[in-house]
C-alpha cells in the first residue's frame, strides 16, 4: 500500500501477481499490515472496486439495560405513508426517486430494441446498469445517514422483525412495490452493523399485532390500512396509526430485553405514550 500518490484521495495498491494500480479511496485506508484481505469486483457498469477487509477490536460496549435512561429509547415503525415513523412522533419521508425510476425505465426500453450482444446493445446495457446505480447509490446513502443518526442518538433501538413472515405489510400492489423499493432487510442489516460499532442495543420484535393494539390499554381493534388514525374503543385513547405502532414496537423491545422490568404496566405505557 503506498499513500504518497500525490494525489489527495488516491492510493497505490500492489496485489500478487496483478501488481500496482491507483484507486480512489472513500475513506482512510489503513496501513498494509492491517489489512485481512482485499476482494476485487466488477459492475456491470465495467467499474472496478476493491473492498479491503480488516478486523475491528476496539469496538464500545453496550450500556447496561439497568442504567438506560427512558428518553434515550425509541421505537421505529417501517412506514407505510413515510419511510419510518418513530415512538417520539418523527415522521421521515420516503426518499422521492421518480426521475431515477423513470429513467432507468427508458434506458431498459432502448436496450429492448437492440440487437442482443452488439456493439450498442453492449453500451446501452451498461447506461441500464449506470441508472440503476444510481438508484442504489441514494437508496443507501440514504439509510446510512439513517440508520447512523438512530444508533448515535439513542442507547436502545426496537425496530420490527422482517425475518417474521411480512405479507400482512404488503395488502396492495403499490404498496409491495414501496415496501420493495425501500428494501428494509437492508436498513436492518445496516442498523444492526453500526449498533455494533456505536455500542446501541437494537431489539428486533414481531410486527403482527403492533398496528392493532393499544399502546395505552393493549386492546387490539381491527382496522383497514387506508385508515391513518388509531382510536382505542376501550380506553378513547386516539392518535396516529404509525405512533401507536411505533410506540407498540418500544413496549416490546423492552419487555424483550428486560431493562429492569418484567411486565409493563398501564401507568408505565401511558408514560410511554
Amino acid at each position: 500500500m503506498d499513500h504518497n500518490t500525490g494525489d489527495e484521495g488516491f492510493v497505490r495498491l500492489r496485489l500478487e501477481k496483478i501488481g500496482w494500480f491507483k484507486i480512489r479511496a472513500n475513506r482512510d485506508v489503513p496501513p498494509a499490515g492491517d489489512i485481512d484481505e482485499g476482494i476485487l469486483k466488477k459492475e456491470p457498469t465495467g467499474e472496478w472496486y476493491v473492498s479491503l477487509v480488516t478486523t475491528v477490536e476496539d469496538t464500545p460496549e453496550k450500556p447496561p439495560l439497568t442504567e438506560i435512561d427512558p428518553d434515550d429509547c425509541i421505537g421505529v415503525d417501517l412506514g407505510i405513508t413515510s419511510y419510518i415513523h418513530t415512538s417520539e412522533n418523527l415522521s421521515v419521508g420516503t426518499l422521492d426517486l421518480s426521475d431515477e425510476y423513470d429513467r432507468y425505465a427508458r434506458e431498459q426500453r432502448k436496450l429492448s430494441r437492440k440487437e442482443h450482444g452488439s456493439s450498442n446493445w453492449e453500451k446501452q446495457h451498461r447506461k441500464v446498469a449506470q441508472a440503476k446505480r444510481t438508484i442504489k447509490r441514494k437508496m443507501r446513502n440514504y439509510q446510512h445517514k439513517l440508520t447512523t443518526w438512530l444508533v448515535q442518538e439513542y442507547d436502545v433501538v426496537a425496530v420490527e422483525d422482517l425475518d417474521v413472515d411480512v405479507k400482512p405489510m404488503l395488502e396492495t400492489s403499490q404498496n409491495a412495490k414501496n415496501k420493495q423499493d425501500a428494501a428494509w432487510s437492508r436498513f436492518i442489516e445496516l442498523l444492526e452493523y453500526k449498533a455494533d460499532l456505536h455500542g446501541t442495543h437494537v431489539e428486533k420484535v414481531k410486527p403482527e399485532g403492533t398496528t392493532k393494539e393499544c399502546a395505552v390499554c393493549s386492546v387490539e381493534t381491527e382496522k383497514p390500512i387506508w385508515v391513518r388514525e388509531h382510536s382505542c374503543p376501550a380506553c378513547g385513547h386516539t392518535e396516529n396509526r404509525d405512533l401507536n405502532a411505533a410506540k407498540n414496537i418500544l413496549n416490546r423491545g423492552l419487555k424483550q430485553l428486560g431493562a429492569g422490568r418484567s411486565e409493563l404496566t398501564s401507568s408505565e405505557r401511558r408514560s410511554l405514550s
